[in-house]
């Protein structure tokens, strides 16, 4: 399997590229090798790898700075999947691609499920969106994995300033009405490469394309996420200045930003399960691990 992967550098990328070596040839791509941003480079690209496989896990994930750069957020997050689609079609490969919880507007009860009304909140999830329509209509092979609340042992993410935030402060302010699930980048990377296998295994005529949601199972606040990560360092016998009954709750109009974010975060990840025989564990679980690397 030849696969070309975007984005290697970001969370996602760097456990891509653990997660899809044994498949076959990974040509891993940063900034450098392809700008999102620029769809003659990023056409270019395609047609001289010529993959089996486009794995899509670049995107301009700045939520609050794309409500001012909104020219380039939709540049990277709604045009490049459409060219990418278009360049898998040509060339009869699959085109699997990451998208956000942000496509809604977190009003519903429960958890979204697939085929819920999109109705994003803020710039980014509106330019998200876009990227999942052009992409799907463009590449009848295709996947799309949402996801949300992403962490890993690679680059900046809430937990990571979490811990910067209790070594530095005795308290720490944190939202505590917006709900979601924790989801390590290490475990959507291996569900990606499950599917690849099943892909590989059935071929391409009988495998069911379409668009998947993926999120660690559980649920919790930032504020429960926050208190789980501090716990998890003291245990380790590291040394803050914020404990976890330190962590504050306040709610999301104590705490303004540039964008809107969605009270309801959680994603139904049945279609997922059932579809593809995986089972997908607590929230507690994937952080655990991801702290363990960064303590």
């Amino acid at each position: 399997m030849n696969i070309l992967l975007t984005g290697k550098d970001g969370q996602l990328g760097a456990e891509l590229r653990r997660a899809l070596a044994p498949l076959g040839a990974v040509t891993a791509t940063g900034r450098a090798e392809a700008d999102l941003a620029d769809a003659d480079a990023l056409r270019a690209l395609v047609r001289r790898v010529r993959p089996d496989v486009v794995v899509n896990a670049a995107a301009y994930t700045a939520v609050d700075r794309a409500e001012s750069e909104r020219d380039l957020a939709w540049a990277v997050n709604a045009v490049a999947p459409g060219v990418l689609g278009e360049e898998a079609a040509r060339l009869g490969a699959l085109a699997v691609h990451y998208s956000t919880d942000y496509v809604f507007d977190g009003a519903k009860e429960g958890a979204y499920t697939e085929d819920d009304v999109p109705a994003p909140l803020n710039a980014y999830g509106a330019g998200k969106l876009a990227g999942e329509r052009a992409l799907a209509a463009a590449a009848p092979r295709h996947l799309i994995l949402r996801t949300g609340w992403v962490l890993g042992a690679h680059g900046a993410n809430f937990a990571r300033t979490m811990l910067r935030l209790a070594r530095e402060r005795d308290s720490v302010r944190v939202v505590a009405d917006q709900y979601g699930a924790p989801t390590p980048a290490a475990l959507l990377a291996d569900v990606t490469a499950q599917l690849l296998r099943r892909y590989a295994r059935e071929g391409a005529e009988h495998f069911p394309y379409g668009t998947y949601h993926v999120a660690s199972s559980g649920v919790t606040s930032w504020h429960g996420y926050a208190r789980h990560v501090l716990a998890a360092a003291l245990a380790a016998g590291h040394a803050l200045a914020a404990t976890p009954d330190r962590v504050l709750p306040i709610s999301t109009a104590d705490y303004p930003t540039p964008a809107r974010r969605p009270a309801n975060s959680r994603l139904d990840t049945t279609r997922l399960r059932q579809t593809f025989g995986l089972v997908l564990p607590p929230w507690q679980d994937g952080v655990d691990r991801v702290l363990a690397h960064l303590l």
